[in-house]
């Protein structure tokens, strides 16, 4: 059944490229574009029955931080060639929105010869090709989003200068081996039944969900699923009946699979239902990481955006909307060496230091009345008892009274000069009676 269905996903992957006849060379490159992959690479390929300039495709999961480049096998299926840590990536998990949300990109994206950039100031670069068709028939918007070099993100996802030189050369090659485009499924994380019942409760879970049937669908055949869209969802792997064709925002047409794989599907999520439920019922080893909260946090990072890029002090990170509505910013700002910018700075550090001769000026007032409270206090005070004395031999004699506390028993008299007072005190009662 195997055969079957890989034969069924090769059938269904010549039909994504039927018609397209680019053809591209690169001999008019940059050095660094031509760059060829190590023996070592090259070796490997061959003990698994890849030819060097065989097609490819990559996938990006943003939890792990990785990417993957498969090569298609002499068998027509596709193995991993090279795993790559991605260097930076900018936002959130989740898909990316508008214009300026510093989202990376999630879903099936595709490469052609033409988005490959050898001269990219970042090093080298192919452009993904966001927005694709569901992220237009969803009103997403955005431009310029990237595999770079340079490890800098804004929305892109950046490698090393050494990692890009190998995953350009593995998209040069293919192309030089005839490939006419390749797919790129970019990811939040590994689509596994314990990953998906972490998230189960994100407000991005059903379009999670969605790209979650074209990455079960590669992992079944071990070819790049064909990807189409209709009712602004993806569809994988169906060819429509009776010639009708996919509109991204009309009604999905008529369509059907391969037995084959239809079965394999199947058997494949049966066995997923069963690790899911499993799963749900175990508590939370790996905490879920932060997830864009929909249009209303991407709008919100769009404006962080447009007030840095016009040179507006704004926290050094974009806001975070919080799932009871309330939105976190940094209180760390940005600095911006921008007319606008430096104005800004300015104003801030002269209302600082205006606050702070308002407190001083504050606390030199509250010290001055203090003190004024105090010598009131101390002059409205009734002058202390005169303790007993003994001066040239006279001897002062203390009142009884003054010997006792209010409650009529002796005061406490510590020391010598106590005891003395106590034994005056005696003289004085028998003189008095």
């Amino acid at each position: 059944m195997i055969a079957n269905v890989a034969r069924a996903g090769l059938l269904i992957a010549t039909l994504m490229v039927a018609g397209c006849n680019e053809q591209t060379t690169f001999t008019d490159l940059s050095p660094k574009a031509n760059k060829q992959l190590s023996p070592k690479v090259v070796a490997e390929m061959k003990a698994k029955g890849m030819q060097r300039n065989a097609p490819i495709m990559a996938r990006v999961f943003k939890e792990e931080g990785k990417v993957e480049i498969w090569k298609q096998k002499t068998n027509g299926r596709y193995d991993v060639i090279a795993t790559y840590d991605i260097c930076k990536w900018s936002g959130k998990l989740g898909p990316k929105y508008i214009e300026g949300d510093r989202q990376a990109p999630e879903g099936f994206y595709t490469v052609r010869p033409a988005q490959m950039n050898p001269n990219s100031q970042y090093h080298l670069a192919f452009n993904i090709g966001y927005p694709n068709a569901y992220d237009r028939a969803n009103g997403r918007t955005g431009t310029n989003l990237m595999v770079h070099g340079a490890c800098s993100s804004s929305g892109c996802y950046s490698m090393t200068d050494e990692q890009i030189e190998q995953i350009y050369a593995f998209g040069r090659d293919a192309f030089n081996g005839g490939q006419t485009e390749f797919q790129i499924q970019a990811f939040p994380f590994r689509m596994t039944a314990a990953n998906m019942a972490r998230y189960r409760n994100d407000p991005n879970y059903a379009f999670w969900k969605m790209l979650k049937e074209g990455y079960d669908n590669f992992e079944i055949t071990k070819v790049p699923p064909k990807v189409d869209v209709c009712e602004k969802r993806y569809v994988f792997n169906q060819v429509p009946e009776g010639g009708a064709a996919f509109s991204p925002t009309s009604a999905c047409p008529a369509s059907s699979q391969p037995d084959s794989l239809k079965m394999a599907y199947q058997s494949y999520q049966s066995s997923y239902d069963a690790a899911f439920n499993s799963a749900v019922g175990k508590s939370e080893k790996i905490a879920p990481k932060p997830a864009i909260a929909g249009i209303k946090e991407a709008k919100l990072v769009q404006e962080w955006t447009h007030k840095r890029a016009r040179g507006e002090r704004v926290p050094i990170e974009p806001p975070s909307l919080q799932a009871d509505g309330s939105i976190v910013e940094t209180a760390r700002m940005g600095r911006i060496d921008s007319p606008a910018g430096k104005r800004m700075a300015a104003l801030e550090a002269a209302e600082a230091e205006k606050k702070k001769i308002a407190e001083e000026k504050q606390r030199a007032a509250d010290e001055k009345k203090a003190a004024i409270a105090l010598a009131k206090a101390q002059k409205a005070a009734p002058a202390p008892a005169q303790p007993a004395t003994a001066d040239a031999g006279q001897i002062t004699i203390v009142p009884p009274e003054a010997a006792t506390t209010a409650a009529g028993a002796p005061a406490e008299q510590p020391g010598i000069l106590g005891n003395v007072r106590k034994r005056l005190a005696g003289i004085t009662n028998i003189f008095g009676s």
